[in-house]
C-alpha cells in the first residue's frame, strides 16, 4: 500500500480549478454592471488559476497512464501495461471520467483565449468580463463533476488480479495497485483515429461555449446591437470547423474500424453531434445578415442558446448510459447531473431572453423574400427543421420507453425519408445565396449569374444518365452538387477577371488576391464546395455501391464488381496487446495485379469478442472494402463492398472544415485600388 501521487496531484488540480472558476464567475458577473469595481489583476489571477488547475488535472492523468500508475482506479480499469503508446494517451478521454477531464482542459484553454483577447480593451469591459463570468460558471459545473460523481482520481483500495475491486474518493487514501489492467475497450484501440476524433469533437463542442457566454453577458447587461456577435465570430468559426472535422473523422473511423461498410447510421450519438452542427451552421449564416442588415437579432440569441444546449444534450446522451451505442459509456450518476444542468441552461437562458426581448426584437424589416436575406432565412428555416427532425427521431424512442415501457426504434428509413429532400433544398439555397443581391434581387441579375451554372448542372445530369446512372436521387444529387460548385466557380472567375483587368494581373494571381481580400466570404464559398462534394460522394456511393458475402477456398478466385479476388493464404501474428488473424487477398483488375489486401480479426488479450479490421483499397474510381467474418480450415468468409467515389465524402468534409479556418485566419492584404469592383459583385 502506498500514497497515490497521481491521484493527489490530479485532485488538487481539480480543487484549484473549482476555486478559480468560482472567483472568476463572481468577478465576471459583477463586472457587467460595476466594471470599475473589478480589478483586471484579479480577473487575471482567476483565469490563470483555472488554467493551471485544468492543465494539472489533465497532465496528472496522462502521466499516470504512461507510467501505468494502477493506484488510480480509472487507470487500473481502462489501461494495461501492454497498451500501445498512442492508445495510452487516448485512454485519457476514452472512458467517462477521463472524457470530462479533457472537456475541462479544452474549456479552460478557450477561457484563456477570451481573457487574452479581452486585454486589448485596456480597462475591464463589461461584455468581455461578463462572458468570462459565464465561462467560469460552466467551468464550475464541469470541474464540480470531476470532484464528485465523475472523479477520475479515485484511489484503488482493493485490487483484483486485473483491475480494481474497490475505490475511495479520497485521493490521499492508502492505495493497493493491481499488477495489471484490462486495457481500453477493444474498439477504442483498433485504429489511431480514436486519438483524433474525440478531441476534434470536444474542441467543437466546448468552443460553442464562447458565443453562448457572450450572448448571455449581452443579455444580462441589456446590450443590443451586434457587438457580441462580431466579438465571437472567430471562436464560432474555429469551433464550427473542429466540429465539422470531428464529425467527418468520426465517419471515417466508423468506416475504417467497425467493418459494416458504412460511415453514418443515424446512431443517437452521431445525431447528438450533428444537431449542434446544424444549428451552429444556421447561426453563422444568420449572423451575416445581422451584421450586414441589422436583422435577426433575437433569432441569433435563440440559435446560440440552442447550439450550446444541444452540446450539453449530446454530452448527456453519450455519458448517461441511457442509450446503447458504440459511442456511449456505462450507466453513471453523471447522467442526472448533466440533465439538471441542461434544464438550468434552458430555463435560465430563455427566461433571461424573455426579460430582454424588448431590447433585441426591433430590427429592419425584410424588403423582399427575393433577396440574399430571404435566401438566408430559407437556409435557417431548413437547418432548424432538419435539426428538429433529428432531435425528435433521436429522443422519441427514449420518451416512449420511459412512458410505455416498450422499446421502439426510429431507424434509418425515417431519417433518410425526411433528410434527403431537406438536403436537396439546402443545396439549392447554397447555390442561390452567394449570387443573390441584398435587399431586392432583380430576376435578370440572378438569371445572368445562374444561367451558365444551370447549364453545367443539366449537362452533368445528362452525362450521368448516358453513363447508365439513372437512379433519381443520384441524378438529382449530381445536378444539385454540380450547380453549387459551378455557381461559386463562375462567381470567383468573374470577380477575378474584373480585378485582373483593372490591376493588369494574370487571372490566376487575381484569384488568390480576390480570395484574400474577402477571406470570410470566400471561405464560406469554399465550405459550400466542400459540402457539395460531400453530397455528390454520398449520392454516388449510396446509389451505385454493391455488396456481397463471399466464402472462398484457399487459391480460389471470385469476381466482384469488376475485380478478381484470390484468397492467397491466411496468417496470424502476435502483437503486444492483441493476436491478429487475417487473410491475404490478391486483388486484380483488368488482368493486372493491383494489390494485396489483408482484412483481419483482432483478439485482444482480455476480450473474448474479436474485432474486425477491414481492408480498403482506395482509388479514384472508388473503394473496394473487405471485412473478414470468419477464417479457418483453408476457408475464408468475407463481407465485400464496392463504393464508387466515396473518397469525395472525406475530401469534401475536410475541405468544409478547413474553409472555416481559412475564413478565420487568412488576413486581408494591404488595400489596393480597383478591388472595390470585386466587392460590388457581392452586393
Amino acid at each position: 500500500r502506498r500514497l497515490g501521487v497521481t491521484a493527489v496531484a490530479g485532485y488538487l488540480g481539480i480543487i484549484l480549478a473549482i476555486a478559480a472558476a468560482f472567483v472568476l464567475a463572481l468577478l465576471g458577473l459583477r463586472a457587467i454592471h460595476q466594471p470599475d469595481r473589478v480589478s483586471r489583476r484579479h480577473l487575471e489571477l482567476a483565469v490563470f488559476g483555472l488554467v493551471a488547475g485544468g492543465a494539472l488535472a489533465f497532465l496528472a492523468l496522462e502521466l499516470g497512464l504512461l507510467a501505468d500508475d494502477f493506484s488510480v482506479a480509472y487507470i487500473a480499469d481502462h489501461s494495461a501495461t501492454t497498451t500501445p503508446f498512442v492508445y495510452k494517451l487516448a485512454t485519457g478521454w476514452a472512458a467517462l471520467e477521463g472524457s470530462i477531464v479533457l472537456w475541462g482542459l479544452v474549456l479552460v484553454v478557450f477561457t484563456l483565449t477570451v481573457y487574452l483577447r479581452s486585454r486589448r480593451a485596456g480597462e475591464v469591459d463589461p461584455l468581455w468580463a461578463g462572458a468570462l463570468g459565464i465561462m467560469g460558471l460552466v467551468s464550475l459545473f464541469f470541474f464540480g463533476l470531476m470532484a464528485t460523481v465523475a472523479n477520475p482520481f479515485q484511489v484503488c483500495v482493493e485490487a483484483a488480479s486485473i483491475g480494481c475491486l474497490e475505490t475511495s474518493n479520497l485521493p490521499w487514501a492508502s492505495a493497493m495497485a493491481p499488477l495489471e489492467g484490462p486495457g481500453p475497450n477493444p474498439l477504442l484501440q483498433n485504429h489511431p483515429l480514436m486519438a483524433v476524433h474525440p478531441p476534434l469533437l470536444y474542441v467543437g463542442y466546448v468552443g460553442m461555449t464562447v458565443p453562448f457566454a457572450f450572448a448571455i453577458s449581452a443579455l444580462i447587461g441589456g446590450l443590443s446591437g451586434d457587438a457580441w456577435l462580431r466579438t465571437t465570430r472567430s471562436w464560432t468559426l474555429v469551433a464550427w470547423s473542429f466540429l465539422t472535422a470531428g464529425i467527418v473523422i468520426g465517419g471515417l473511423w466508423s468506416y475504417e474500424v467497425l467493418g459494416w461498410g458504412g460511415y453514418w447510421a443515424w446512431d443517437p450519438v452521431e445525431n447528438a453531434s450533428f444537431m449542434p452542427w446544424l444549428i451552429a451552421t444556421a447561426f453563422i449564416h444568420s449572423s451575416v445578415v445581422q451584421e450586414r442588415r441589422g436583422m435577426l437579432q433575437a433569432w441569433n440569441f435563440i440559435l446560440v442558446i440552442a447550439t450550446f444546449s444541444l452540446t450539453i444534450l449530446g454530452t448527456f446522451l453519450t455519458r448517461s448510459g441511457i442509450i446503447a451505442s458504440v459511442h456511449s459509456f456505462t450507466q453513471s450518476p453523471i447522467g442526472p447531473a448533466l440533465l439538471w444542468f441542461l434544464m438550468l441552461v434552458l430555463v435560465g437562458s430563455l427566461s433571461l431572453f424573455a426579460t430582454r426581448i424588448h431590447l433585441v426584437a426591433s430590427s429592419p424589416r425584410l424588403n423582399s423574400l427575393a433577396s440574399r436575406e430571404g435566401v438566408f432565412l430559407l437556409n435557417n428555416l431548413l437547418l432548424t427543421v432538419f435539426a428538429i427532425i433529428v432531435l425528435v427521431g433521436t429522443l422519441y424512442p427514449m420518451f416512449a420507453e420511459a412512458i410505455t415501457g416498450d422499446q421502439l426504434g426510429v431507424g434509418r428509413p425515417f431519417f433518410d425519408r425526411l433528410a434527403i429532400p431537406i438536403s436537396f433544398a439546402l443545396l439549392l439555397a447554397m447555390g442561390l445565396g452567394p449570387i443573390t443581391p441584398y435587399r431586392q434581387a432583380r430576376g435578370t441579375v440572378v438569371w445572368e449569374r445562374i444561367r451558365t451554372p444551370l447549364r453545367v448542372a443539366l449537362g452533368a445530369g445528362a452525362i450521368s444518365v448516358l453513363l447508365g446512372y439513372r437512379t433519381g436521387w443520384l441524378v438529382l444529387g449530381l445536378m444539385a452538387g454540380t450547380f453549387v460548385i459551378a455557381v461559386i466557380i463562375r462567381q470567383l472567375w468573374a470577380t477575378a477577371r474584373t480585378v485582373a483587368s483593372k490591376q493588369e494581373l494574370p487571372v490566376w494571381r487575381a484569384v488568390g488576391r480576390v480570395m484574400r481580400n474577402d477571406a470570410r466570404y470566400w471561405g464560406g464559398q469554399l465550405s459550400h464546395i466542400g459540402v457539395a462534394l460531400l453530397a455528390i460522394g454520398i449520392a454516388i456511393s449510396a446509389n451505385q455501391g454493391s455488396d456481397a458475402i463471399l466464402t472462398m477456398e484457399q487459391g480460389q478466385t471470385v469476381e466482384f464488381a469488376g475485380y478478381d479476388l484470390t484468397f492467397v493464404t491466411d496468417f496470424s501474428r502476435q502483437e503486444p496487446n492483441r493476436e491478429v488473424l487475417g487473410a491475404q487477398i490478391e486483388v486484380t483488375r483488368d488482368g493486372t495485379s493491383s494489390t494485396i489486401l489483408e482484412p483481419r480479426l483482432n483478439r485482444y488479450l482480455r476480450s473474448s469478442q474479436p474485432v474486425a479490421t477491414p481492408a480498403v483499397d482506395t482509388s479514384l474510381r472508388g473503394d473496394l472494402y473487405l471485412s473478414l467474418t470468419s477464417i479457418g480450415g483453408g476457408r475464408v468468409s468475407l463481407d465485400v463492398f464496392y463504393f464508387p467515389f466515396v473518397w469525395l465524402i472525406w475530401v469534401g468534409g475536410i475541405l468544409a472544415a478547413a474553409a472555416g479556418l481559412f475564413s478565420r485566419f487568412v488576413r486581408k492584404p494591404a488595400r489596393r485600388p480597383a478591388t472595390a469592383a470585386a466587392e460590388d459583385l457581392h452586393e
